[in-house]
C-alpha cells in the first residue's frame, strides 16, 4: 500500500518541500509524518502547497546565471571554519550546516540556506573535507572545508 503525502522539507532522495510523492504506508507513517517532514494530501493540503511553492521561489536563488557565479567563486578558495579541538585533532562536536552558512557569507558575502549544506559524512576532525552546497535545482558547488583548531583549544 502506497500514501500520497506533500513534503513540507526536503528529504534526500525523495524530494524537496511542495513535492507531492506516494511513499509505502510504514515509511509514512514512521518516519515522514512524525519528523514533521511530510503532511497527508487532501483537497485543503494543496493551499498548503501553493504557501510552500511561493516561500521556495522568495528564498530561490532567482536564475542561473547568480547560481552558476556563485558556484565559481565557493569552488575557488576553501571556507576556513575555526573549532575547538582536542590533542589528537579530534573536534568536540561536529561542525554544523549552520557553520558553513555563517563561514560562506563571511568569506563571500553571499548567504545560502543552511539547509541546502550537505555533508556525506560528519566532520568530526581538523583538516580539509568535501561540502556540498545546493545552489538551484540542477546546480550544486562542491565546497571544500578548511577546519582548523581555535584559539584556546588543546590543540591550537
Amino acid at each position: 500500500m502506497t500514501t500520497k503525502l506533500i513534503l513540507t522539507h526536503e528529504v534526500s532522495g525523495l524530494g524537496t518541500a511542495g513535492d507531492v510523492v506516494e511513499v509505502k504506508d510504514g515509511y509514512a507513517r514512521n518516519y515522514l509524518v512524525p519528523r514533521g517532514l511530510a503532511t497527508g494530501w487532501t483537497k485543503g493540503g494543496q493551499r498548503q502547497l501553493d504557501q510552500i511553492r511561493a516561500a521556495r521561489g522568495k528564498r530561490a536563488i532567482s536564475n542561473i546565471e547568480d547560481a552558476q557565479s556563485l558556484k565559481a567563486s565557493l569552488e575557488s578558495k576553501p571556507v576556513v571554519i575555526s573549532e575547538r579541538a582536542g590533542d589528537n585533532g579530534r573536534l568536540f562536536g561536529a561542525v554544523t550546516s549552520k557553520e558553513v552558512a555563517e563561514g560562506v557569507k563571511d568569506m563571500f558575502g553571499s548567504d545560502i540556506d543552511r539547509r541546502a549544506v550537505e555533508f556525506p559524512a560528519p566532520v568530526k576532525a581538523l583538516g580539509e573535507h568535501k561540502v556540498t552546497v545546493r545552489l538551484h535545482e540542477d546546480i550544486h558547488a562542491n565546497l571544500v572545508l578548511q577546519v582548523v583548531a581555535a584559539k584556546g583549544s588543546a590543540k591550537a
